[in-house]
């Protein structure tokens, strides 16, 4: 009886998983009938959804290869395909063929990051990710249209920042910049009272001004992975930027740069001194 187990799934992370499914399709739909704030809000929800399927399964002991590959699908869905398409048909129409270019690169990113990230499972230092995540990717581009229908702005106005936008988070996407995961943070240990005011005061900011404060997080988000780069690195080349590197990619800093430098004058030295 044991050896014809009969096969099946586990409802509730694919349950969720499904959900964000949704919200990203909802996101597509809601977009083509010019309902643009819907449609941003439902990328937002879809994120919500995709940080908590994992984490169900984590603590319900449900994870399986089947739901790792439907997570994967649905993230295609929801942060591939529905921003790029959101921030089409807001701000990239009227730019023809430079716009749906634009988009496209988003949506390869996106297919392109999400492939890298399953392959580098196991492999990959779980403290940073290996170029920008597309949730948060998806959260830059959809924020911006959800600001901008906040504000009352004209997408076709302004369709050269969308486009550049949605292009570079693309790009980065599937660059070797290392942002932080936040995995290492211990959210089962103890922290001051202090913590849980700072927390609520987060909460009171994004309750007043969603749209901006949330596209504001997390464009400095996507923005802190090159700075700290540049900022830490000697000497950034394209092929560090993005090169193929099967595991994380790993910048020269500038003390492996000197170090590097040092030791073939080392090496030089005692060979002169051998041969004397």
């Amino acid at each position: 009886m044991s050896d014809n187990k009969r096969k099946g799934i586990y409802l509730l992370p694919n349950l969720l998983t499904t959900a964000g499914l949704f919200s990203g399709f909802y996101a597509v739909v809601a977009s083509m009938n010019g309902r643009f704030e819907a449609a941003a809000i439902a990328v937002f929800i879809a994120m919500v959804f995709d940080s908590l399927d994992g984490r169900v399964a984590r603590i319900t002991n449900t994870q399986s290869e089947f739901g790792a590959e439907y997570d994967s699908m649905a993230d295609m869905v929801s942060f591939g395909v529905a921003p790029a398409l959101v921030a089409y048909n807001w701000g990239l129409t009227e730019l023809g063929k430079f716009g749906w270019l634009a988009a496209f690169i988003y949506v390869a990113g996106a297919a392109l990051r999400l492939a890298r990230f399953n392959t580098q499972v196991g492999v990959a230092d779980k403290r940073f990710f290996q170029g920008l995540a597309s949730p948060a990717a998806a959260a830059v581009v959809s924020g911006l249209v959800w600001v901008g229908q906040g504000y009352g702005l004209n997408g076709d106005d302004w369709g050269v920042v969308v486009a550049l936008v949605t292009g570079i988070a693309g790009l980065l996407m599937v660059s070797n910049f290392k942002y932080n995961s936040f995995k290492e943070v211990n959210w089962h240990g103890k922290v001051p009272f202090v913590a849980i005011l700072i927390v609520m005061l987060i909460f009171v900011v994004v309750a007043t001004e969603p749209a901006l404060v949330l596209f504001l997080v997390f464009l400095m988000y996507a923005l802190a992975g090159p700075i700290n780069t540049f900022r830490t690195v000697d000497k950034v080349t394209l092929q560090d930027v993005v090169g193929d590197h099967e595991e994380d990619a790993d910048f020269p800093t500038k003390e492996t740069s000197e170090a590097e430098y040092e030791t073939p004058k080392h090496t030089y030295e005692a060979d002169e001194e051998e041969k004397k």
